[in-house]
């Protein structure tokens, strides 16, 4: 059965889009590198945008956070922005979040990884004391 798509659903995919190329044409600040835009969720009544980003090759806590205030400041400026692309009433609200799941899931890749390899040396250990 297919999935329906309500309009808040294809309101944020619209506006994942624009905002993705409007960011990286419009917004000149240069303490903001290079931004990737992960999801868009709008509410239901379309007032309010949440823009979950992350930061290309950004790891400094105090660098994301200086980076997610020049976004937050230049919401509105994006906002305006929009409403000239997507032909709407009126374009919701936006509120940039970073989005860590990029992070975690890196964390826990690492620890996969580093337990496989001490499995493997245990197997390998246990394989050369049996000969």
């Amino acid at each position: 059965m297919a999935r329906e798509f309500h309009r808040a659903d294809r309101v944020a995919d619209a506006m994942r889009r624009e905002l993705a190329q409007l960011i990286q044409k419009e917004v000149r600040d240069p303490r903001l590198g290079m931004v990737n835009i992960n999801d868009v969720e709008v509410s239901r009544d379309l007032t309010v945008a949440k823009v979950f980003v992350t930061f290309v090759g950004e790891d400094d806590r105090s660098q994301i956070n200086t980076s997610m205030e020049v976004l937050n400041k230049a919401a509105g400026f994006l906002r305006r922005l929009l409403a000239h692309s997507i032909q709407m009433r009126a374009i919701p609200r936006l509120q940039f979040h970073y989005d860590e799941t990029s992070m975690r899931g890196q964390a826990l890749s690492a620890l996969i990884d580093k337990a496989v390899s001490s499995d493997r040396e245990h197997q390998d250990n246990s394989d050369s004391k049996e000969d």
